[in-house]
């Protein structure tokens, strides 16, 4: 019997909030009875799959170039992070993050749920008609084994956006888990604690199918590997971390970049070699100012809005070492004579981390997972278990790869330190821009200090700031690790249409 599942449906009824919505319906979702049962047809099915990371889909009843999953992604992370700085207001949804004034109606946190679930929901479909067939070969195992780790990757990432960091509260409501189509289109929330368990399971489900790599667009067993070892990172498992963090490093497909070469990793993430999982993006698929994620961060004057810069927080991070190539990623905004340029009395430092693949400044294939992740995640594990010696070898793996070769640790910890504070600075250098500083901090229950001057500061100006007192009495400056805030409301699409889904505080 043909089934098709809808998960975000939306009732007829004026809404109390930003008006009515329209209907939004998984128009393309694939069904059992529309996939074919061939091997080619279950491998274009999964092609399509992978394809709603970067497609524009329709939401809502149009189809907005600011909607992308990858766009979000990124956005919804690092915008409420202390690495990029708002240089001015703006309608997008996008300003949310960096006020952190967020609410159940807004687009992009809307677009985002509907999004991972439209893509768990293919994937489902894949699965289930795949394992009809009679005994699957190793090539059919891969593709099984690929769907298996797409599905953990949306549940993980939905967890990090929408609940509390497993860290600070594991009983605390988690997402909604779709890992079958014949499941209510009513759920409630799984607890933290549960959504993790299932993302674990289906990763070491992928992990133990793949065998029989696609190339770095494509999910793989070591892409699955990295994804067990941040989830582990994030439920504080140092054991696993390691081991799995140790399986990424030891299978032999991958290696750090070079000083010389890590420059251009993020241009050429499709051939790096350390890239682990990343999106392929190819000339059709360059936004340019229409909704492309370089298209904030920068602009050769045509290309890009060019509107959010890295912080002084970073760069006062980094300031110590000059010779770090990190830097080849921070570009200042000079004019004829030298001058570093400002907007809005922010200087402008742009970001290139999603720009210039083939040249041009708006496209890339954004990396998802990458090797020296991997030396990170056991680094920080490492530390947690005590074992500091070894936690400053891992960071000096990279370090020695970044320029940093007369200024590596040499398992000692320098004074007034601790191995987990190097840690957790080198990871915010290493993997700035990427999606990971905000769950960083507030997963290791840190705050988060934004003493600085930009626009998450709400309703003030440069010159009302002065960042040499306290920031106690600034809204947005210094954001408790456990205030409400960091996390984002449920989209109220889940809200309204399903009673048992409770919204966030």
């Amino acid at each position: 019997m043909q089934k098709r599942f809808i998960y975000i449906l939306l009732l007829a009824l004026p809404l109390l909030m930003a008006g009515c919505l329209k209907e939004v319906t998984p128009s393309d979702a694939l069904t059992t009875a529309n996939l074919t049962t061939t091997r080619q047809g279950l491998k274009n099915a999964l092609n399509g799959a992978y394809a709603l990371f970067k497609d524009h889909v329709e939401f809502n009843g149009t189809t907005d170039n600011n909607n992308m999953y990858l766009r979000q992604y990124f956005q919804l992370s690092d915008f409420a992070g202390d690495d990029i700085v708002c240089g001015q207001t703006t309608t997008d949804p996008l300003y949310y993050s960096f006020s952190l004034n967020h609410t159940p109606t807004q687009t992009n946190t809307r677009y985002f749920w509907y999004i991972s679930y439209k893509i768990i929901n293919n994937v489902n479909t894949i699965i289930e008609a795949a394992e009809q067939v009679p005994d699957p070969d190793a090539e059919l195992q891969q593709l099984i084994g690929e769907c298996y780790f797409l599905r953990a990757f949306c549940h993980f990432n939905l967890l990090r956006f929408f609940a509390r960091p497993y860290a600070q509260d594991p009983a605390a409501d988690g997402v909604i888990l779709r890992r079958s189509t014949a499941d209510e289109a009513q759920e409630a929330r799984a607890t933290v604690e549960e959504g993790y368990a299932a993302v674990i399971e289906d990763a070491g489900q992928g992990a133990a199918l793949m065998n029989q790599p696609r190339g770095v667009q494509f999910a793989s067993r070591e892409a699955a590997w990295a994804l067990l070892s941040r989830a582990f990172l994030y439920k504080g498992q140092h054991d696993s971390t390691i081991y799995y963090a140790d399986q990424v490093i030891n299978s032999g497909r991958f290696m750090l970049e070079t000083t010389t070469t890590y420059p251009s990793l993020f241009a050429n993430a499709l051939t790096a070699t350390e890239t682990i999982f990343c999106t392929a993006f190819t000339a059709a698929d360059d936004y340019g100012k229409a909704g492309s994620i370089a298209s904030m961060l920068y602009s050769d004057g045509n290309s890009g809005w060019g509107e959010e810069f890295a912080t002084p927080s970073l760069r006062d991070t980094m300031s110590a070492h000059p010779e770090d190539v990190r830097w080849s990623y921070i570009v200042p905004l000079r004019d004829g004579s030298g001058q570093l340029q400002k907007k809005n009395g922010i200087e402008i430092w742009y970001i290139t981390k999603f720009s210039f693949q083939d040249g041009s400044p708006t496209l890339s294939s954004p990396i998802l997972f990458r090797l020296a992740e991997m030396y990170l995640n056991k680094a920080e594990a490492l530390a947690k278990a005590g074992n500091a010696a070894a936690a400053l070898d891992a960071v000096d793996m990279i370090r020695q790869n970044r320029g940093l070769e007369n200024a590596l640790y040499n398992g000692q910890v320098p004074a007034g330190k601790t191995a987990l504070d190097l840690v957790l600075k080198e990871r915010r250098i290493e993997l700035a821009f990427e999606g990971h500083r905000v769950f960083d901090v507030y997963r290791n229950k840190q705050n988060l200090n934004r003493t600085y001057w930009g626009y998450h500061l709400p309703g003030l100006k440069e010159s009302d700031i002065d960042l040499s007192k306290t920031p106690a009495g600034y809204t947005n400056m210094v954001i408790p690790w456990d205030s409400k805030r960091t996390i984002y409301y449920i989209p109220i699409d889940e809200v309204q249409t399903n009673p048992l889904c409770v919204q966030n505080p």
